[in-house]
Formats: structure tokens, sequence, C-alpha cells
């Protein structure tokens, strides 16, 4: 007898966002240098770009490199950012024509200039785009974004511009890197850690965690949806008393 195939799956989230976790230590096990990790991994940020633009996710989230990475060796730094100038250049076109809508956050002051103006004329490129959205977190950090609204708004109450009593979450989500784009439903993390890492600690209040085993470089289509159908069989309360939805 045939296997019979899995249901078909709801309506996804409007927001995914992915922790990328396990590069080095597939590099590792097959006896490579860290970078030939970091190369495949992102040729899994193409396939789950491409799986969340089939599967109707609106906002892709992918936490690419955090404000802690530049604590790294600098050859490996170096890489990486080598790497992303190549992703950059090589996917651009394509992220353009597919629709997609590219943005990033985080702390671009630590980024080389070059790579800033690339960011930059990607994101005026697509910014037009109506299909998915996706958002890499680049030099980015949870705590220093908490960190920086809080000062924005600090000077602006310094200055008259909003009183006390005006700051309230709407207003301080609108200081945030992700102003305008919903918080994410589900996070998901790559290789078996189970821990946020600094990642959309304000966004992520009430989203699902999803931890899977498998390592980001191989992540495809198949790791998604489960992580998808682990979503819809979980009931989401925000909060509220068990029964109520």
């Amino acid at each position: 007898m045939d296997p019979v195939p899995p249901a078909p799956l709801p309506p996804p989230p409007a927001h995914v966002a992915i922790i990328m976790d396990g590069n080095g230590r597939w590099a590792k096990a097959r006896g490579l240098p860290r970078i030939a990790g970091h190369r495949r991994g992102a040729e899994a940020v193409r396939r789950a770009v491409k799986a969340a633009g089939e599967l109707g996710i609106a906002y892709l989230t992918l936490f690419g490199f955090s404000s802690e990475n530049w604590k790294r060796p600098a050859d490996e730094v170096g890489d990486l950012m080598g790497l992303l100038r190549h992703y950059i250049r090589a996917e651009i076109a394509e992220l353009h024509a597919n629709g997609v809508r590219l943005r990033v956050i985080g702390d671009r002051t630590r980024l080389a200039a070059d790579i800033v103006g690339l960011i930059d004329n990607a994101e005026a490129l697509t910014a037009d785009n109506g299909g998915l959205t996706l958002t890499i977190a680049l030099s980015y950090g949870g705590r220093a974004e908490i960190a920086a609204a809080a000062r924005a708004i600090a000077v602006a109450v310094r200055d008259g511009a909003l009183a006390p009593e005006q700051v309230d979450e709407a207003l301080f989500e609108r200081h945030l890197f992700t102003a305008g784009m919903p918080d994410p439903d589900l996070v998901i993390r790559t290789s078996g850690e189970q821990r946020m890492s600094n990642f959309l600690l304000w966004q992520s209040a009430y989203a699902e965690l999803v931890f899977i085993p498998t390592l980001w470089p191989d992540f495809g289509e198949a790791d998604l949806k489960t992580a998808l159908r682990e979503y819809h069989g979980r009931e989401r309360r925000y909060g509220a008393s068990v029964g109520t939805r």
C-alpha cells in the first residue's frame, strides 16, 4: 500500500523568522573550512526564500550576522563579508524578478561602505515589489535595537516633541528596525539549539518557537513545512485562558 501523503498545509503564518544555525558544524563534520559551511548556507537561503514564496508566506526574516559575530576571528568575518557581497550581487536580479522586496536591519555603521552601498541599491530596486518581503538581519542585536529605540524616544521627550504619557507599545514599535512589519508568528531555529540568541526579542513576545535538528546548510522546503505543521498544531492564546482562541 502506498504511504498516505501528508494533509495540505493550512494558510501559512504571515511572518516567519529563522535563526540560521549550524554552518560551522556542518563544515567541521565534513572536514571542511568554516567558509564552506557558510557557502552552503547561502544556498539554503535561496531554497528558503523560494519555498516561503511558494507557500504564500508574506514576510521572511533571516538572522544572517549578529552583533556578537564581530568577535569571531578576523579571517572568518572577512570571508562572511565577502560572501555577503557575492550574495547581494548574484541574487538581487532574481529576487527582483520574482517580486521579492529586500530589507536589511541592523547596525550598518559597522559594515564596509561598499556593502552599505550594495544594500541601499538592492533595497531601492525592490522597494515597490509586492511579493515576499525578505528581511535579513545583519550586524543585528535585539538588545541594542531596543536600547536605540529607547534613546530615540528619550531624545524626543527631552526636546518636547513627545510627552512621557504618549510613550506606549505602539509608539515604541515605530522606533524599531522592523517598523511597519508584523511581528513574527513563528521563529524557527535550526541545528537543535534552543535559545533566541538576542534575535527579535521585542517582536517575538508571542511568537511560536520551533527548534529543528537540521543544520542550516541542509535546510530545505521539507524542513520549513515540518515547522509550519508544528506551528499549526499549536493553540495560540496570547495570554488568554485555556480554551480561548
